[in-house]
């Protein structure tokens, strides 16, 4: 069975660095918003950007990839349950860093875009119901 591993985490958490770390492809919707309109984020984009994240897990499955990433924040249960599929198990990877030190990196690389989106996401952060929390990858 094919195996889709969300990261879950505030931006500057460490998530991309995690996924660069593991030997499989990455969907990074970061990288399509910058890709399809050159931003960071454009909220009428943000249907287009979500779909192409979709079409490339995907793809790469079709393609024959048996594990796929997809960094991305997924802080709230909504986001985590759209990626289920019966095409592939959704596995949770966890980057449990601290709004102040996503805050503090955030700083020191001079990104003042970056930190209300922190905050906000913070206030909405919704840990692993029990049934994610069983599919929790480790590694």
């Amino acid at each position: 069975m094919k195996t889709l591993i969300l990261t879950v985490g505030l931006p500057r958490s460490g998530k991309t660095w995690w996924a660069h770390k593991q030997d499989c492809p990455i969907v990074n919707p970061d990288s399509i918003r910058l890709a399809l309109h050159g931003q960071r984020y454009i909220q009428l984009a943000e249907p287009f950007v979500w779909a192409i994240a979709t079409v490339m897990v995907r793809a790469l499955f079709l393609a024959g990839a048996d594990k796929v990433i997809l960094d991305a924040t997924n802080t709230t249960y909504a986001r985590r349950n759209a990626w289920k599929s019966d095409d592939w198990q959704t596995w949770f990877k966890v980057i449990p860093t601290s709004k102040q030190e996503c805050l503090n990196r955030a700083a020191a690389e001079g990104d003042t875009y970056i930190p209300p989106i922190i905050e906000r996401q913070a206030m909405q952060f919704e840990p692993l119901t029990e049934d994610e929390a069983e599919r929790a990858w480790w590694a």
